[in-house]
């Protein structure tokens, strides 16, 4: 089956296809045994039960789905009335999560594009969809969905999967296109155009012509979307394993300066190419971690990716004559707080990204003391993966990476052999961070005596 043959939803209305089991080849087996709970309690409710979405697109391209959404014409408090682990949850779409100990079934009403009689919905000038709980048909709800691959219902009922949109023909070809008029689309949601972009480089997809081309004009509109809304979409991007092809189609379809403004002119103006090296093999470790099912820090992601910008700021301070220790700290605000004007950036995750740019210069000093108070520093570990990953931009870090590689495993002999103070006294304990205040080289503190209060020597007991 070609995608040629799949008629524009806009242009002709959705057209069910029913595609029988013997056809797409889906097993009960490959869904989650809550979801199909669900669905058949829904069913002898007397309402329609589909699984939807993102789990019927990977199963048939034989992915592993790791949620497994419901699509009924319940309404959510019907829905509530029948399940007594439900909750309901939601503003702008209000839906209701099925809870089965650490697994939830999120279960949607149809809803439809317009009208007044069972909802509401609310737009502003532009045409950016502010709330949408307009309750409609299996056809309107499939024709208000994203992406023609995620228009595509599973019937419990009879096993089929119904097809409103031409989305079955595109899975198989492998082709995220989006239903209706792209440009008013992308209008109604500027983070669909993020969508498109992971979505391709987690399935492996291309995008249809007419859907990517007005991408780049629209791209600055992504400045209207909320920022905590765009830290998450960064999230998915880059934290779901498919990192380094996430940057690839941002690039492509020109996202890249509308998400990481200042990261995509430094990477512009860096000629060598180095930065951009140096992020592409942070992306792809962090797609081997994830890979590997290992721990990926927010903090971590964030200070790569804005490492070039990082660079860039500090290079443009220390050109104006600022002391290099004031410089880094003055870029790093600066870059963080240029940052939050498009996405969210918690300060549990700001913070550690600050300090581990700080700590890179702190990898050049040698002298014992310093090595056993970076050793003891909380970011280390961070810190020192991030000057790994810093030699693909550049050999010249190779023998600071060798010298802390061994330092982690035997600290004596390499401070001994950069030239540091051998001594024979213990070194299994890192020296104590100096107090507020204290220089270094400046010698122990002397003790302050305490005044004594006149009296208080002849002061009894405290009264009961």
């Amino acid at each position: 089956m070609s995608s040629e043959s799949v008629p524009p939803p806009a242009a002709s209305g959705p057209q069910l296809q029913v595609i029988p089991r013997e056809v797409h080849g889906l097993s009960r087996r490959q869904m989650s045994q809550n979801a199909l709970r669900v669905m058949y309690r829904l069913r002898e409710g007397g309402f329609g039960a589909y699984l939807v979405g993102g789990a019927v697109r990977d199963l048939l391209i034989g992915g592993h789905p790791k949620d497994f959404d419901v699509a009924t014409d319940a309404t959510p408090e019907q829905v509530k009335a029948l399940f007594r682990n439900c909750r309901l949850i939601g503003r702008r779409f209000r839906l209701a999560h099925v809870v089965f100990g650490r697994e939830i079934i999120e279960v949607a009403t149809f809803r439809a594009n317009g009208g007044d009689d069972d909802g509401d919905r609310q737009t502003d000038d532009g045409g950016r969809l502010l709330r949408d709980n307009v309750y409609g048909s299996i056809e309107e709800d499939a024709v208000r969905r994203d992406f023609t691959a995620n228009a595509l219902y599973y019937a419990i009922e009879d096993f089929s999967v119904r097809d409103y949109v031409g989305g079955y023909a595109d899975v198989q070809a492998r082709v995220l296109r989006l239903i209706g008029e792209p440009e008013a689309r992308y209008r109604e949601d500027p983070v669909r155009m993020l969508r498109a972009a992971r979505l391709a480089a987690k399935l492996g997809f291309t995008i249809d012509p007419a859907t990517a081309a007005p991408i780049p004009r629209l791209a600055p509109l992504l400045a209207e979307a909320a920022p905590a809304r765009l830290f998450e979409e960064t999230l998915k991007l880059f934290l779901a394993g498919h990192a380094v092809a996430s940057f690839e189609w941002l690039e492509r379809l020109g996202l890249l300066p509308a998400l990481l403004p200042e990261t995509a002119q430094a990477l512009a103006a860096n000629t060598s190419g180095a930065l951009r090296r140096m992020l592409l093999q942070g992306l792809r470790d962090t797609d081997a971690r994830v890979a590997r099912e290992e721990p990926v820090s927010p903090a971590f992601l964030y200070a790569l990716l804005l490492w070039p910008a990082y660079c860039r700021s500090l290079a443009q301070l220390q050109a104006q004559g600022m002391h290099a220790a004031e410089a880094q700290r003055r870029a790093a605000d600066r870059v963080t707080l240029h940052q939050l004007e498009r996405t969210a950036l918690p300060r549990r995750f700001s913070l550690p990204m600050q300090e581990i740019w700080l700590l890179q210069t702190r990898f050049a000093q040698r002298q014992r003391k310093r090595v056993f108070r970076l050793l003891a520093h909380p970011r280390f570990r961070a810190a020192f993966d991030f000057l790994t990953l810093r030699q693909a931009a550049s050999d010249s870090h190779a023998a600071d990476v060798a010298f802390w590689r061994e330092a982690q495993l035997h600290p004596a002999e390499a401070v001994a052999a950069a030239g540091g103070v051998a001594t024979a006294a213990p070194l299994e304990q890192p020296e104590p961070e100096p107090e507020p205040g204290e220089a270094e080289g400046a010698g122990p503190r002397k003790r302050r005596r305490r005044r004594r209060r006149p009296g208080a020597a002849d002061a009894g007991p405290a009264p009961a």
